[in-house]
């Protein structure tokens, strides 16, 4: 469903947004007091200013209240990010994603009216060292500190079986959640599906269990 959405801080984190939301076909609304950054963002969101988002008035100028999400993406001054997470909270805006950089950020963001925070270097320093500590992982996305989604190169003991005969819930405590083929992803997976050994696999699991059962 198309959102519109309040981006204020247009950075490089903060264009990144803007590209990725605008590939979704949500509305945009992108701020930030450097005219330049608001340019270079122009090509990807609906309607760009050139404002200080610490500015009350102007803030209650855009109508927050009818934005579904407002996102403070600034992260070179935490006292403007603070300021404007507060300020948007006060005057109604629905859900506020704030960004962290640095851990203490993280809570005083909180504090002051943000629903949710985001620390990009924090999680994607864990993904890195998760991604390329192991040899044989190829992708992983985090669901919780326990749980997440791996893509491993088909284990050499799964070759020629099919799903039922791997029983891969009872042996190795895993969902398997899809297998590509030449880079195609496939999730219809059924009883009766063969592994292939140039195939890789998505299975959702506990991490201990991946490192157990898979040695990766």
């Amino acid at each position: 469903m198309k959102k519109s959405v309040l981006l204020i801080g247009l950075g490089r984190y903060g264009r990144h947004v803007a590209k990725n939301l605008h590939e979704l076909n949500h509305e945009i609304l992108a701020v930030d007091k450097d005219e330049e950054l608001v340019n270079m963002v122009l090509p990807y969101v609906t309607n760009a200013l050139t404002a200080d988002s610490t500015d009350v008035r102007f803030l209650e100028s855009l109508g927050v209240r009818n934005f579904d999400l407002c996102i403070v993406a600034i992260g070179d001054d935490f006292q403007s990010s603070l300021e404007t997470t507060w300020q948007l909270k006060e005057l109604g805006a629905k859900y506020v994603v704030a960004r962290a950089s640095r851990g203490v950020h993280e809570k005083f963001l909180l504090r002051n009216g943000a629903d949710e925070v985001v620390y990009p270097e924090k999680q994607l320093a864990r993904w890195t060292a998760i991604r390329f500590g192991y040899d044989h992982l190829l992708d992983y996305f985090e669901l919780s500190d326990r749980y997440g989604v791996y893509e491993l190169p088909m284990p050499p003991q799964w070759v020629g079986k099919t799903i039922v005969d791997l029983q891969v819930r009872q042996n190795y405590h895993v969902n398997i959640l899809g297998v590509k083929k030449k880079g195609v992803l496939n999730v219809e997976i059924t009883p009766q599906m063969v592994m292939q050994a140039e195939d890789t696999v998505l299975v959702l699991g506990k991490s201990e269990d991946l490192r157990r059962f898979f040695a990766i």
